[in-house]
Parts: C-alpha cells; sequence; structure tokens
C-alpha cells in the first residue's frame, strides 16, 4: 500500500504527517525534522494530506474541537485500546494515566497506559497531550512539556474556560 507524508505548518511549530493511499492518517509528529527519513518509502505529496492539513489548521485557528479523519495506526492491541480511550477525552479536558487505566478496564495498568500513550503514532489527532499526573503535573510529551502546555492552554481559550490541569 502507497504511503504519503508532508508538513503541517501551524502557530504551534511545523508538524508532519503520513497518510496511506486511503487517505487514513498512519502518523502525525510534533517535528518535521527529519521527517524524509521516519518512512523512506513513504512519498512526499501535499494534496494527499489536504485533508489532514485543514483540520489541523482548524483546530489550531480553535475552530474545530475533534478531528474527523480516518485512523490506521500500528500496533500492540493494549495500546490500540488506550489510543481509542484518548480519543474519548474531550477538547479541553485532562484526565490522568490511573483515570484512563480504569476507563479502559485495567485500574492497575497507569504505566503501561503511560507508555501506550508514549507510543501513540498520532498525536494532537489522539489526544495524549490530555494525559495528565495524578497530582496534576504535566508529564513526558514527546513534543516536549511547553508544547504540551500551550496545547492545554489553547484548549481552555478555545472553550473559554480558566487553564485547569483537572479541568
Amino acid at each position: 500500500m502507497k504511503r504519503y507524508w508532508d508538513t503541517i505548518d501551524t502557530h504551534f511549530g511545523l508538524f508532519a504527517s503520513w497518510v496511506d493511499e486511503a487517505g487514513r492518517v498512519l502518523r502525525f509528529a510534533f517535528r518535521a525534522e527529519g521527517a524524509d527519513r521516519v518512512d523512506p518509502e513513504a512519498e512526499r505529496d501535499t494534496a494527499a494530506l489536504d485533508d489532514v492539513r485543514r483540520q489541523v489548521g482548524e483546530y489550531s485557528r480553535g475552530e474545530r474541537q475533534m478531528f474527523d479523519l480516518e485512523l490506521n495506526a500500528e500496533g500492540p492491541e493494549f495500546d490500540k485500546l488506550v489510543w481509542k480511550a484518548l480519543s474519548d477525552i474531550p477538547f479541553g479536558r485532562t484526565t490522568s494515566y490511573g483515570a484512563v487505566a480504569k476507563t479502559i478496564g485495567h485500574p492497575d495498568a497507569a504505566r503501561a497506559v503511560g507508555s501506550a500513550n508514549g507510543a501513540n503514532p498520532i498525536a494532537l489527532i489522539v489526544p495524549c497531550h490530555r494525559v495528565i499526573g495524578s497530582d496534576g503535573s504535566l508529564t513526558g510529551f514527546g513534543g516536549g512539556l511547553p508544547l504540551k502546555r500551550k496545547l492545554l492552554e489553547h484548549e481552555a481559550r478555545v472553550c473559554g474556560t480558566r487553564y485547569d490541569l483537572f479541568g
């Protein structure tokens, strides 16, 4: 199956994304640097990423709270279960790794949820940035903690609420 990639410029930074020939999102990265080496067989194609670019732009401008993209992430079944739960976290809200573990029926698996969260290949679209530590702290994030804070502040602003890690 053919795969395509391109960069996506937002006021948060220059991101990169990959889709398959059916337009399903395979990967989304907060860093575009080195994107051409992530999947050397993928072809750079601006048009193939138009829908992803449009929706990420709408999110960035505060015009979109939910992505309407078909996803095709590869990973272990447990990770996919976690990623599905992440997709259900409402825009402008946060939760903890332990709460996600309870949601998926594995209440003692907070660390495994953290690992699956960190392995999320479709960052932003599968909102791993909405998961924080049980003590309310910002914890590990592939895009860096300053970006995680900016995304959470952006969502709070769009919702008209104050930035509250457990809001």
